[in-house]
């Protein structure tokens, strides 16, 4: 299977321009085949966030390249960029980030709407059969408000899948969950994983969490410091 994302040489640098400037990433080079499950781990302040958000488009290395589905980001505008994350990557946070006056049904569609094309009968069905696949389908009418933690996380797992992207980021997904509704979370993501080939790429502080992955990979002080693949 063919890299969905290549980074190469990437290095971060925060406040370039002071006095005492922080780097945080020291010439990262990884790639990520599509289809594949993989971790990231690392204690707090190791870097595996920000090169979450790197992966996501929504920070800029200091130097370095991206590619993601065959496209440099570098000689990307902002537009293009958005455009990129839209209808290539979805993004499962810690935090759901649902808006809680809306319908998890109407949640779902968010992604979609934000490409300001109609709503047609299809994408209805599609947003349907994601809130099912999640397991959430009689409940679509609920507003985010009232449902549980871990019923708002799945709306936000379905929310992710909406554009069919063929890449998935998410940071802490479970972090503020129970480990029942952990357990379950992760079950789902590996089912997506199999039945669409999306390529996953979780950050998780949780250690079992993370040898749940085909690949494992430890930042530490802003480098690689293992990177594991499990041989079937």
């Amino acid at each position: 299977m063919p890299n969905i994302v290549e980074l190469k040489d990437i290095v971060k640098i925060y406040g370039e321009k002071t006095k005492f400037p922080t780097q945080v990433l020291f010439d990262i080079n990884l790639a990520f085949r599509e289809g594949s499950f993989n971790s990231i781990i690392g204690q707090s302040g190791s870097g595996k966030s920000t090169l979450l958000n790197i992966l996501g488009t929504l920070d800029y290395p200091t130097s370095g390249s991206i590619h993601i589905n065959g496209k440099e980001t570098s000689r990307m505008n902002k537009l293009a960029l958005a455009r990129l994350r839209n209808e290539t990557i979805g993004f499962i946070f810690q935090f759901h980030y649902l808006l809680p006056e809306f319908t998890a049904l109407e949640n779902v569609l968010m992604p979609y709407r934000i490409s300001k094309n109609p709503v047609s009968e299809a994408v209805l069905a599609r947003a349907n059969e994601l809130l099912q696949l999640v397991g959430l389908e009689k409940y679509k009418h609920n507003l985010a408000v009232n449902m549980s933690g871990g019923q708002q996380q799945r709306v936000a797992i379905a929310r992710s899948l909406m554009n069919n992207p063929k890449l998935i980021l998410a940071d802490e997904p479970t972090g503020n969950l129970d480990s029942d509704s952990t357990e379950q979370v992760y079950g789902l993501l590996r089912s997506i994983n199999e039945k669409y080939g999306t390529t996953f790429i979780i950050i998780t502080h949780d250690r079992h969490i993370a040898e749940k992955a085909d690949r494992i990979i430890e930042i530490k002080d802003g480098k690689i410091y293992m990177d594991v693949t499990k041989t079937s």
